[in-house]
């Protein structure tokens, strides 16, 4: 036989030859295992060892409690920032609503509560929306009827929206 055909029939045998071989060695792959035995435990026996484990289990415990804690108190703490944000968005409609009521304050109401009704509403027309509005609002509700009913439709219904948003605790946004 040549060479080449020994080194071929060599690695043609030489797998099964190992299984073969590692077959012959007893206990070569064997796993050690933990031999369970079933015996009674006796009553003593069953009390130590929950005695001895029951410090693990309350720290675990503990320790879960004290995580589900921490989760609470985050989510309490999310909370109270969207209560504080809603408040300070309270509080900026209130320095609005406050600053809208001062526009309307003084002489100036004086001078159209005088004025006759359909030049009042001509002069009101031209004014900035939210003035106009805190002025008709702090006439008397007669005089403010008879200005609105004179104004054309559109700036009169644009007022009158203006009127109703500032009075709506609601709102917090620009009521323009």
């Amino acid at each position: 036989m040549t060479t080449m055909t020994l080194s071929t029939l060599a690695r043609r045998f030489a797998l099964p030859l190992a299984g073969f071989v590692m077959m012959a060695i007893p206990g070569a792959f064997a796993e050690e295992r933990p031999v369970i035995t079933t015996t009674n435990a006796s009553a003593d026996e069953i009390r130590a060892f929950c005695t001895n484990i029951a410090d693990a289990a309350r720290d675990q415990r503990y320790l879960l409690q004290k995580q589900e804690l921490e989760t609470l108190q985050k989510d309490v703490d999310e909370r109270i920032k969207v209560l504080e944000a809603r408040r300070a968005e309270y509080e900026d409609w209130l320095n609005r609503r406050n600053a809208f009521l001062k526009q309307a304050e003084g002489g100036l109401v004086e001078i159209y509560r005088k004025m006759k009704p359909d030049a009042a509403a001509a002069q009101l027309a031209e004014l900035n929306p939210q003035i106009a509005s805190a002025i008709v609002m702090k006439l008397p509700p007669r005089q403010s009827s008879t200005i609105l009913g004179e104004m054309p439709a559109d700036k009169a219904a644009l007022l009158t929206r203006i009127i109703a948003v500032a009075g709506d605790p609601n709102t917090s946004k620009d009521p323009s």
